[in-house]
């Protein structure tokens, strides 16, 4: 077998974190993970943190402080002022980097694991049924070009809504990245593999927040959303929770993945109070 090597820097890549019960579930589930899997580095997506909406720096503390090394997003990361802030003031949060020059943040770094490794990180963001942003494909282009420079470990978010946008991207970034990660439908897919060119893939890495709801949401809101079709404000679910993840191996010699898996965990925790 390729994977499991002494030379891989094994990277955990967190899916969509929803609310309370999402954050809940990274303070439970990281550092179990961590030990028994020998985690290099950890990054999440964290577009729904805080009440399901957006993230806010208090919540990207909790994260932070629970052993999330990077944060990365997409088109939710503006539901709240205060997230639109902090990403001109931490680092350590990304959005899409195929948004407008002019806006605020960041769509791509450089993170140093604990063990030393430079690993670059780039978040994307789909065109097909979301906003019409720059093409993600070019933008994937110049920005892998800046990386390299500096690392061959690199990890992409590709966020987006069509699953052919995302396959397609994983193919067209194969051999020159380390893993394209799907996220923003929120369900876990399980086609998860090494492409050819020695690139980790997974359509979409899945959901850690609320495991009985519809993407997050209280499933009884979405529902009568799909029998009336009437405008409501949706709330957070409450309830079990479940972690979504996936674990990356990847060679610190060759920046190539030799093995993904998935992880999923659920936890009877159970909410209390409002939700943040």
């Amino acid at each position: 077998m390729r994977w499991n090597m002494p030379d891989d820097l094994k990277i955990l890549f967190i899916g969509d974190i929803v609310g309370k019960i999402g954050r809940r579930m990274v303070a439970e589930c990281l550092p179990v993970l961590v030990k028994e899997h020998g985690i290099g580095l950890c990054i999440a997506n964290c577009e729904n943190a805080a009440g399901g909406f957006g993230i806010t720096p208090k919540v990207a503390d909790q994260l932070f402080s629970c052993g999330v090394h990077l944060l990365t997003s997409g088109n939710h990361i503006w539901d709240k002022v205060e997230g639109i802030q902090l990403l001109d003031q931490d680092s350590r949060l990304l959005r899409p980097a195929n948004y407008p020059p002019d806006t605020p943040g960041r769509g791509m770094t450089v993170v140093e694991a604990p063990g030393g490794e430079r690993v670059g990180v780039l978040n994307l963001c789909g065109r097909v049924f979301l906003d019409p942003v720059d093409c993600p494909f070019r933008t994937a282009d110049r920005e892998i070009a800046k990386l390299r420079a500096e690392t061959r470990i690199i990890l992409v978010d590709m966020h987006g809504e069509a699953t052919s946008e995302k396959v397609a991207m994983g193919w067209y970034l194969d051999g020159r990245v380390s893993a394209v990660v799907g996220t923003h439908t929120h369900v876990q897919t399980a086609d998860e593999r090494v492409l050819t060119g020695g690139t980790a893939y997974i359509t979409d890495a899945g959901m850690t927040g609320p495991a009985d709801s519809v993407i997050g949401i209280r499933k009884e809101m979405i529902i009568e959303k799909f029998l009336t079709h009437l405008p409501r404000r949706f709330e957070i679910a409450r309830g079990e929770g479940q972690f979504n993840a996936v674990i990356v191996h990847v060679q610190r010699s060759t920046g190539l993945a030799t093995h993904v898996s998935r992880s999923y965990i659920r936890s009877a925790w159970l909410s209390q109070g409002q939700e943040d």
